[in-house]
């Protein structure tokens, strides 16, 4: 039996912020299938952007198992979480994160790097991505001379040159206009539909999250719905 690419199990995590507790997650059960699509929506400080980070295996959670790939994350060194993260996970947030002075096509390789992929490999593989999300076109073009929407697209390659089992996006669409957001919905929706990719985004936009197949509802660090 295949395991879910994602799973948390009576997850929490709480920190200390100038001597007081603070719970952000309060014990959080979730299941993350290949091939899923769904949206995590809450308010300002319900726990969702932190459940992302646990998510993604970009933090550890305080008590609870957390599984990405069926790997028990408690049980991996700092260096082997890396690895299964790279391995498992692509990441998409709303500021793109791209290196300002790198090309679309370094940009988008630089995953592959610490795969120890050699470089005529990875430079294959990144037209590949670019041209997946639409950017062929763009392949030596710097941030700064790309729009809002072409510099999302090349973070998704980016996220999708490893072909991960999970995709990640944090606000994907937060920082574009209408037009160019329900372009990079629709090619997330495509990858998930066409490649089986799992989308996972957090979103305060409530008509990006009715598209998803389930939305995760986050409140006062516990899940109202998932």
């Amino acid at each position: 039996m295949t395991a879910p690419a994602l799973e948390a199990v009576d997850v929490t995590r709480s920190y200390v912020l100038e001597g007081v507790t603070v719970e952000a997650l309060r014990g959080v059960t979730l299941t993350v299938e290949r091939g899923d699509y769904a949206a995590v929506v809450g308010p300002s400080g319900s726990g969702k952007s932190t459940l992302m980070h646990l998510l993604g295996g970009l933090d550890r959670p305080t008590s609870g198992v957390l599984r990405v790939g069926g790997r028990d994350i408690a049980s991996l060194s700092e260096d082997e979480l890396a690895q299964v993260r790279n391995a498992t996970i692509g990441f998409v947030f709303q500021a793109f994160q791209l290196l300002g002075r790198t090309s679309a096509i370094d940009n988008v390789a630089m995953p592959l790097v610490y795969r120890g992929i050699r470089r005529s490999e990875r430079r294959r593989r990144a037209v590949e991505a670019l041209t997946r999300v639409g950017m062929a076109h763009r392949l030596d073009h710097r941030p700064s001379q790309l729009s809002g929407g072409e510099q999302q697209r090349v973070a998704i390659a980016r996220a999708l040159v490893g072909d991960p089992q999970v995709l990640l996006a944090d606000e994907p669409t937060g920082n574009l206009d209408t037009r160019t957001g329900e372009e990079v919905m629709a090619l997330l929706e495509g990858l998930n539909a066409e490649q089986g990719v799992a989308v996972v985004l957090v979103t305060h936009d409530l008509e990006v999250a009715a598209r998803a197949r389930r939305q995760i509802r986050v409140r006062d660090g516990l899940l109202e719905s998932a």
